[in-house]
């Protein structure tokens, strides 16, 4: 999931999406979801954004068979381990 808001909703969008996905970069989550969350998380945005001013972007991939994900520089939303 990918957004563009309106600064003044960018933490509620930000909370929402945390709720169900990881938090990879600024504007940008994703994480595997249930098709019951994803409606649920779609739900959620559309009661706080703004439809003429704001954008959010679902990139859905049916299998993870011909995934790849390259990062350069600092990895964000990794899970930490904690000792």
């Amino acid at each position: 999931m990918v957004y563009d808001i309106g600064v003044e909703r960018v933490s509620k969008i930000l909370g929402i999406g945390r709720r169900y996905l990881t938090w990879v970069q600024n504007s940008v989550f994703e994480g595997e979801i249930t098709d019951a969350n994803f409606r649920r998380l779609k739900t959620q945005i559309h009661s706080v954004i703004n439809a003429n001013h704001d954008s959010v972007s679902f990139y859905i991939l049916r299998t993870t068979k011909y995934f790849r994900k390259e990062t350069m520089g600092k990895i964000k939303g990794e899970p930490t381990t904690f000792l």
